[in-house]
């Protein structure tokens, strides 16, 4: 059975279920991100998801702006993804961040823009503020007040659809629920994958007509700090291996397949050429 490329999002747009991701930590030069975006839409990605955050969104968008400027797409075959980060939850700031992406992507538009993290940091020039013992500096602005400064971005033509990111139930249901709500939220971006299916949370959100993206999806980025290294890591489970031999697949491509079975939308990385086109070989 095909999988569908798109999927319609609850405001009427459409999402291609496939996405390329561009976050790499810091060790790698944004040339390569860079690199591996024009890559990708040459091998047929639609769907690309940034953040403000990962700090390679001029990269990002001169690998976007070249693969139009050659013919290889036109702008609305292509669906971005940016993120506002947890500085700018004030509602006077949400705008302000947003043009800055838009700035640095040579965009009029993003095709989808999410809160990033339901936490809000201090504003200021530091992304992760801490103090003089180390610990992070929060700020408490209302998600509901960030949400609506979302809304308004939406209605001044900025942004086509707005989500959110790494979002429990509770956090949803606080949006969702928001007095004088004018658009619920298309997506809930979070850590999908074999060994984290996150079926209540997908259960949830098919329940009120929200998609659920997942990042990470053929396992976390095994970052020190973030995840045991003793973990096992998906890519080498022996079942996942086992079904990727008997149908003459690779492991990465039945991890992508498990999960846009169960509708999620799939965003995988990865800078090697050949593994880019072979996980958007899914079907």
């Amino acid at each position: 059975m095909a999988v569908e490329p798109y999927v319609l999002l609850n405001d009427g747009h459409r999402i291609p279920v496939i996405g390329f991701g561009t976050y790499a930590p810091d060790k790698f030069p944004k040339s390569m991100v860079e690199e591996a975006t024009r890559l990708a839409i040459e091998a047929g990605y639609r769907h690309i998801d940034c953040a403000y955050l990962y700090g390679n969104e001029v990269e990002v968008g001169r690998a976007i702006k070249e693969k139009i400027t050659d013919g290889t797409i036109k702008r609305e075959d292509l669906f971005y993804t940016g993120k506002l980060w947890s500085t700018f939850h004030s509602p006077e700031l949400v705008r302000p961040a947003l043009e800055k992406s838009l700035k640095d992507l040579q965009m009029d538009y993003l095709d989808l823009f999410l809160i990033h993290i339901p936490v809000e940091f201090k504003p200021g020039e530091d992304l992760v503020p801490l103090d003089e013992n180390g610990k992070y500096l929060y700020n408490n602005t209302d998600l509901r007040d960030t949400w609506a400064a979302m809304e308004q971005c939406k209605d001044a033509g900025l942004v086509k659809s707005i989500g959110v990111s790494n979002f429990n139930r509770s956090q949803l249901k606080l949006i969702l629920d928001k007095p004088g709500l004018k658009y619920k939220p298309v997506c809930n971006q979070v850590e999908c994958h074999i060994f984290l299916n996150q079926s209540k949370l997908l259960e949830f959100c098919k329940s009120r007509d929200i998609v659920l993206v997942g990042y990470s999806v053929l396992g976390s980025s095994r970052v020190e700090y973030w995840i045991d290294q003793n973990s096992p890591k998906v890519l080498e489970d022996p079942v996942l291996n086992r079904v990727a031999e008997k149908l003459n697949r690779n492991p990465a491509q039945v991890a992508m397949r498990y999960l846009l079975q169960k509708g999620v939308v799939v965003l995988a990385k990865s800078f090697s050429p050949e593994r880019i086109k072979q996980n958007f070989q899914v079907n």
